[in-house]
């Protein structure tokens, strides 16, 4: 009942806000207070939703949720670095090769939390290529297609 009260009240402060953002028409029809208006309607949903969850007693039926008892803080310390170190680097390396690294050690943590070894060099190498395939398209979408700018290892344009 608390969580469903608190994300009303995170719905709420949300739509606060989004009154405080012009509604001017953008070039797309919608304006900048568009998006945080969609989240605090969805948000109100949700908060709806568990409250009436927590009044009727629907979620109570539900079979145990399977996993670990605990959570796996060396699994967790991977992801977190690789999102970090993507957040700390990504202006001085890049944009590829910043969300390469957080992809290699992301993955690094994934395997430990299924217990699997996280990787020796061969397969290290190629989580990096793959993070790089995955992350230059999406570089490259962004700054030529969209002309959004991302920060790059070259002045280039294309790393």
């Amino acid at each position: 009942m608390l969580v469903g009260i608190g994300a009303l009240l995170v719905a709420g402060v949300l739509a606060y806000g989004a009154l405080a953002i012009p509604a001017d028409a953008g070039y797309a029809g919608v304006g900048p207070n568009f998006l945080p208006w969609v989240v605090s309607a969805a948000m109100a949903v949700c908060g709806v939703l568990l409250v009436w969850e927590a009044r009727t007693g629907g979620l109570r039926q539900m079979p145990e949720p399977s996993g670990a008892a605990r959570g796996d803080w060396r699994a967790l310390a991977w992801v977190s670095a690789g999102v970090l170190l993507n957040a700390s680097l990504i202006t001085t390396i890049g944009f590829v090769l910043s969300c390469a690294l957080c992809f290699v050690l992301a993955v690094r943590g994934l395997r430990a939390s299924e217990g699997k070894p996280i990787g020796h060099a061969r397969q290290t190498m190629k989580d990096a290529v793959t993070g790089m395939l995955i992350a230059a398209p999406v570089f490259w979408l962004f700054t030529k297609l969209l002309a959004v700018n991302l920060p790059g290892l070259t002045t280039s344009g294309w790393l």
